[in-house]
């Protein structure tokens, strides 16, 4: 705490723990503005030896067109595109604040997302996505953060850590960086998905935007509109229409919970 500037010393502020499917986050109420947005905080607080732990940081701020709008921070404290999972914690806790009933819309860094919460299970609308990159049977695509696809056998046994690591940080990606998702088909309508996060770099128990652009390209092609999609923190769902080459109607499914909620000297 040294390095900080000596008003935060004094200042104690609330916050929430949220999880979704294992990918983890610290929610805070932020209407009021008066949370400092300091790289080094926030990576602070998100360290999970010597500060709250989580995958991320997440903001929830007043918006004059919407319900809320989200502010979200990596776990390297740096503020990054959407996370999917993220979306859904914060739908989650803007209910537990009573800011909206059944249905919200709210504003992110990829512009407007609806949502609907029933019994604990949140259901966003994620972004339109109108490209997918075939690269030698890899895939490239944007579901509001960028993503790598490689589909792999055996994902469960499959060295995600190293292998994620090496593209993320290829000649290609390494500048703007990548998330990168390694994909088993399990049936004809379930995939197994595992993902390196940029900003976390490392593997995290889920990732929404990975989710939602696996299932994409397990989809593409298909005469299907929804795929059932299993992830080391648990089960989610991804529902899509598509329109030639793009998608549109997108809409990720699944439980997000509050885990505590605690006050923090900073």
């Amino acid at each position: 705490t040294a390095n900080f500037p000596h008003f935060l010393m004094q200042n104690t502020i609330e916050f929430f723990k949220y999880q979704g499917t294992g990918n983890d986050f610290v929610m805070i109420d932020n209407r009021d503005l008066q949370f400092p947005k300091d790289r080094t905080l926030i990576e602070k607080l998100c360290d999970r030896r010597f500060g709250i732990g989580a995958d991320g940081l997440i903001l929830l701020e007043n918006d004059d067109a919407t319900d809320f709008k989200m502010v979200y921070y990596n776990s390297d404290g740096n503020e990054s595109t959407m996370c999917g999972n993220g979306g859904r914690c914060i739908v989650a806790f803007a209910y537990f604040l009573d800011i909206f009933e059944d249905k919200t819309t709210f504003i992110a860094i990829d512009g407007l997302h609806e949502a609907e919460i029933v019994n604990g299970t949140v259901k966003l609308k994620m972004s339109d996505v109108n490209t997918i990159i075939n690269r030698d049977e890899n895939f490239e695509l944007n579901t509001g953060s960028p993503h790598f696809v490689k589909f792999v056998n055996e994902v469960e046994n499959y060295a995600v850590y190293k292998n994620g690591n090496e593209i993320r940080n290829s000649a290609t990606y390494k500048d703007e960086g990548i998330n990168v998702n390694f994909v088993e088909p399990i049936s004809e309508d379930e995939i197994f998905v595992r993902t390196y996060e940029r900003g976390v770099e490392d593997e995290t128990f889920s990732c929404g935007t990975g989710v939602t652009a696996s299932a994409l390209v397990f989809l593409k092609g298909k005469n299907k509109v929804e795929v059932n999609v299993k992830v080391l923190g648990g089960n989610l769902k991804v529902y899509a229409e598509q329109d030639g080459d793009s998608f549109k109607n997108i809409w990720l499914e699944g439980p997000a919970k509050q885990v505590f909620k605690g006050k923090i000297d900073l």
